[in-house]
This record gives structure tokens, sequence and C-alpha cells, in this order.
């Protein structure tokens, strides 16, 4: 134990190693160090460390930490990967913290790897033997891209704890719900040919039109039908993020497609969705057959909603100083929810910061996330 790095080193140490996941295979890296390290670190306070790789996800692995015995418990989780970064716009080296203006500054030192140097430093000072329920650290795989690490911890029910916080930032305030989160492409085959015959062609963008038209009532619904006032954009939200389609101008387009995002509110499954989406899409699927197709871009996550009433929340709302709130972004919840236990979100540093170049920690984040951490250890455990 005695090697065992402080809060800075330790910090500085998770953060120098690279892990960041990505649907572009450019950037994409395995998260093995760092969850080698992590398991190194908790191995030597005591925990007994479970490595698994994780199916589909070729170099991903999730790491479960457990010390004390028994039923119940607190689970803190987080995940191990960042995002991508942008060198020229990072005034440092994304790998290296940096001491600066009261503020550690480098890549997942707030989204979320440095949680795990908090979580660290808290459990140096426990006395496993006063542990009457079990403590739990998971790390995750691949959060920001399919969350395929945590959609695995859930499938294989390794643990059913009490409570679970993931630590992601919120500037420690307890987030009892956010949105769900899925992305489709529309793709549209049509036939190509030559502009001047347009009867001898299918013209692949004006198909996408009509789907266009269809997919704004679609959304129309959604924002007059659903609201939820705790989240400050209160309504569904369909967005249309890309489209791309034919060659040249006296081509008749005969290819083209529509990339969409929808974000739906706790209560709205997403068997629902899909079936809403699949309807609308039906007009012009009729109108010509066997041109247009859906397709799951990834897969989604769904929306998450804790009880307000819950004790977690109660808790949380007096040791934080914070209400409870709703968020407009995604996380781990709704699937570590899956193990039977109350979940929140919260953590330190805030989302401003997150997937934003500079990312940093503030100092002032430091003494009350370890006080939090230290008395939800001993709430639920002791």
């Amino acid at each position: 134990m005695a090697n065992l790095p402080e809060f800075t080193q330790a910090l500085s140490e998770i953060i120098s190693v690279p892990s960041i996941s990505s649907c572009d295979s450019g950037w994409d890296q395995s998260n093995q160090d760092v969850i080698h390290l992590l398991g190194n670190w908790f191995a030597d306070l005591g925990f007994k460390i479970s490595i698994q790789p994780v199916p589909s996800s070729p170099g991903k692995f999730n790491l479960l930490a457990q010390l004390g015995e028994g039923e119940g418990g607190l689970l803190l989780s987080g995940h191990s990967d960042t995002v991508p970064f942008d060198e020229q716009r990072w005034g440092s080296d994304p790998f290296k913290i940096i001491d600066k203006d009261d503020k550690f500054f480098g890549l997942g030192t707030c989204d979320m790897k440095g949680f795990f140097a908090f979580i660290l430093q808290v459990c140096k000072s426990l006395n496993a033997g006063a542990l009457k329920k079990p403590l739990y650290i998971l790390a995750t795989a691949d959060e920001e891209t399919t969350m395929a690490g945590a959609r695995f911890f859930v499938e294989q029910e390794l643990i059913r704890p009490d409570v679970a916080i993931i630590g992601e930032p919120t500037s420690l305030e307890p987030v009892v719900m956010h949105k769900g989160h899925m992305s489709h492409r529309i793709k549209v085959q049509g036939k190509s040919g030559h502009s001047s015959q347009p009867d001898k062609g299918v013209n692949a963008i004006e198909i996408i039109y009509h789907v266009i038209e269809v997919l704004m009532l679609l959304k129309q619904n959604l924002q007059q039908n659903y609201r939820n006032e705790a989240f400050t954009v209160p309504q569904p939200t369909l967005n249309f993020g890309a489209i791309r389609g034919g060659d040249n101008a006296n081509r008749i387009c005969g290819d083209c497609y529509l990339d969409i995002d929808i974000r739906s509110l706790p209560g709205i499954k997403d068997e629902e969705l899909l079936s809403w989406l699949a309807d609308a899409l039906k007009p012009v699927a009729h109108l010509y057959p066997g041109r247009v197709h859906l397709e799951e871009l990834h897969p989604s996550s769904p929306a998450f909603a804790q009880e307000s009433t819950s004790d977690l929340v109660s808790k949380a709302e007096a040791l934080t100083g914070h209400c409870c709130r709703a968020v407009n972004y995604a996380t781990e919840a709704p699937f570590i929810q899956q193990l039977g236990c109350q979940t929140l979100v919260l953590g330190p540093g805030s989302i401003d910061q997150a997937h934003q170049p500079d990312e940093f920690l503030a100092f002032d984040q430091i003494p009350p996330t370890l006080n939090l951490l230290t008395r939800l250890i001993k709430d639920y455990c002791m």
C-alpha cells in the first residue's frame, strides 16, 4: 500500500495512458493498459479483481473490483475511455497533467478517468474489516461509442448492489433523469441516368425529400405530445444530422442517405420510437417499393429515470447540498440500473468541459468529492 500514488500522482498516471474509443478505426484504441493499472492499484488494497474481455470488441475490457462480502452494498462505476482530441486546439499535451489556475488539465480529467483517482484516494484509508456490505468498483469500456462494456456487464449479472453511483461530471449535482439516444440511417436506392431523361431513372434525392416530409411530421408529433419540464429541452428531439447523395448535376441521383438522431424522454420505450419511425416511413416505402431502407447506426441507449423519492436521492441531496436534476446527455445509468439498484449519476467536474479542448478538473471539486465518496461508503457498506 505504501507504493500507491497520492491523488495528484494517480490522476497523472491514469491520464498518461491513452484509452480513446472511437467509431473511426484510426482513433480507436485498446483500454487494456488503463484497466490493468486500475486492477493493480485496487489489488494492492485487497480488492478481488476480475477483468473481462468485452465480446465483439477486440482489445476492450471491463474491470470489476470487490472489497468485502455479502449482499447489496455500493457500486462506484465509471468508464475507462475518452473521446478523441484535436491536438491543434489543445494548449498542452492531453496526456500530461498540467497544474494551472487551480485546475488540472488533461484528457479524461473530468470525463471521466479522473473519478478513479478519487476512489483510490478514499479507499486507501478504508478499514476492510469494518465493511458489513461489499464495495464494488466498475470500470467499463467504450462508453463514448457503443456502451458495449456496460451492456456486457449487465448481461453477466455478476453483482446486485443496493445502490450505484456513476461518476460522470455533474458538478456534484445528483442527476436522476436523462434522455435516451438512438441514431439511424435511411438509405434510398434510386436508379441513375442522364438528367435529360428523368423518366428513365428514379431520383433518390426526390425520395429523400418525401422522407424528410414525413419525418418532420413525426418530429412535430413528438414535440406536441410529449414534454417533461425537468429538462432544459423539455421535448423529445429528432435531428437531421447528415445527408449524402448524387455525384453530378447532370446525373439522376441513384443513391442517397439521411442520418438522424432521436433523443427520447423517460417513459418512451425504444420499441415505441422504432415503431413510430417505421410507421412514418411506410407511405414513402409504399410509393417507392423496395427503395427505402432503415438501418441502425449505433446500438440505442434508453432514457434513464430514478425515483426522486428514493433513499439514495435524499442522501445525495443532503450530502451535496444540491437538488436532483435532469440532463439532456446520455450515460450508462439505464444499463447499470438493470442490476436492480437505486442509481444516480453524480461526479466531479462540469459537463461543459467534457469533449472539449483543454478539458480540466477544478481544484474546488476535489475536497467535496472525497468527502462525498467517504460518506457514501460509510453509509452503504459500513
